[in-house]
């Protein structure tokens, strides 16, 4: 027998209906929004977008009926660059940071991503499911139900598997849903500084490899800059991973012009990340060849800088932006997608429209989900949020706020707010 689940008295039901593709331009100011809407969903997946009264027609004695009271309905968010399986904070450091010392000056005394790693390798497999699962209800009451969540803080064979093995548990184990992204080439390690190439061909020879045969990634990622990995390590690494059929992602031009979104375009990549530093040449490339830009403003934000990315000249070239938090525990240490979106409207002019597409089926497909996620459509999965709003806008409008009142994975109600 069918399970059915009625979604009525939505002020608005924004659904994100249209083109099965990433949306582009005026496009994504297009949020297809219902007044007074309604779903009914069957077995996880809807069945039927429409009207109050199309859908309480539908309605039958067997129907569980959730009444939204007035409130706004959207597709769960989609997070398409997070950071989720750490041990440890970095607070130390951001108080550091808040007297003045720089991330790179933190960074060269040992600090930054290689404290995480310390605290990361010393770690159990269950210590970092037990930290991740405190993470994933944090996604989820932010109104977040796919995150993409990347390794990069073991820097080890071992570890690097033992935070994926992790990444699959959460997603065994939670109701948020989980993409996992090999970031081994996340930085060079301590213990190589001195024979960074034996750490290139460690990642090349033996860790890509190992997760291929585990299929324990979808994607493989590389930070791609000058005192990272340069541009010439960062196609070495991605080329060994795109033969071994991980799709490909890039930090590109975080901290500067580093020639990274040249090189997410030459090589075809799914996405180019971050992109503070790009400039019109870059941006025409990520156009040519197709690549999303996932922009990431709450690390520029808890960075203390003002350097974001050109989000207007990437919307006007007709890029398929895409927004993410960048969780973790160093330079964004916020899970709330609705904080990004406020950081969007304020510092990258984007509109709260833009946004919203950004951070849902544009990010659906960005993670290869767009047949599935990101819009509320008849034959998606039913992962959906009610809002304690009435206007879409309210929710970058209003900062700093906890605005999910129901949160659904697969029509499951998996967070709830009296």
């Amino acid at each position: 027998m069918s399970q059915t689940l009625a979604v009525i008295n939505c002020s608005q039901l924004v659904t994100l209906s249209g083109p099965a593709r990433p949306r582009v331009g005026p496009e994504l100011c297009q949020l297809s929004i219902v007044a007074d809407g309604g779903m009914l969903i069957r077995d996880g997946r809807i069945a039927t977008v429409g009207t109050r009264s199309e859908v309480e027609k539908l309605i039958d004695n067997d129907c569980e009926v959730v009444d939204a009271g007035g409130r706004i309905v959207l597709p769960g968010f989609v997070d398409a660059h997070a950071h989720p399986v750490f041990a440890g904070t970095r607070a130390n450091e951001f108080e550091e940071r808040s007297q003045g010392a720089s991330y790179q000056e933190i960074a060269a005394r040992g600090g930054g991503i290689q404290s995480t790693v310390n605290a990361t390798r010393a770690a159990t497999l269950d210590g970092l499911v037990a930290s991740g699962k405190r993470y994933a209800e944090w996604f989820i009451r932010s109104g977040t139900t796919t995150v993409e969540a990347k390794s990069g803080y073991g820097l080890t064979v071992e570890d690097e598997l033992k935070t994926l093995r992790a990444i699959k548990r959460l997603d065994e184990e939670t109701p948020l849903r989980y993409v996992p992204t090999f970031l081994g080439a996340h930085s060079i390690p301590a213990e190589y500084k001195s024979r960074r190439e034996e750490y290139v061909s460690l990642i090349i020879d033996e860790m890509l490899p190992r997760i291929a045969q585990e299929e324990l990634a979808e994607y493989c990622d590389v930070f791609c800059e000058a005192n990272v990995f340069t541009t010439d390590e960062s196609r070495r690494i991605l080329s060994a991973a795109r033969a071994q059929g991980l799709g490909l992602r890039i930090h590109a031009d975080q901290l500067s012009l580093s020639g990274g979104a040249q090189l997410a375009a030459e090589l075809g990549a799914t996405t180019a990340d971050h992109l503070e530093y790009t400039d019109t040449a870059g941006i025409a490339a990520l156009k040519s060849a197709g690549v999303q830009p996932v922009l990431l403003p709450g690390s520029v934000y808890a960075l203390g800088s003002s350097h974001y990315p050109a989000a207007r000249e990437m919307i006007a070239a007709g890029l398929a932006v895409v927004l993410a938090t960048d969780f973790n525990p160093g330079s964004s240490p916020t899970p709330s997608m609705p904080m990004i979106l406020s950081l969007a409207s304020t510092q990258m002019k984007m509109t709260p429209a833009e946004s919203i597409t950004a951070a849902t089926i544009n990010a659906a497909y960005s993670l290869n989900r767009g047949d599935k996620i990101g819009s509320l459509e008849a034959g998606k999965v039913a992962d959906f949020v009610i809002y304690d709003c009435y206007d879409y806008r309210d929710l970058a409008y209003f900062f700093g706020i906890e605005h999910p009142w129901r949160v659904y994975t697969g029509a499951r109600q998996v967070f709830r707010r009296l």
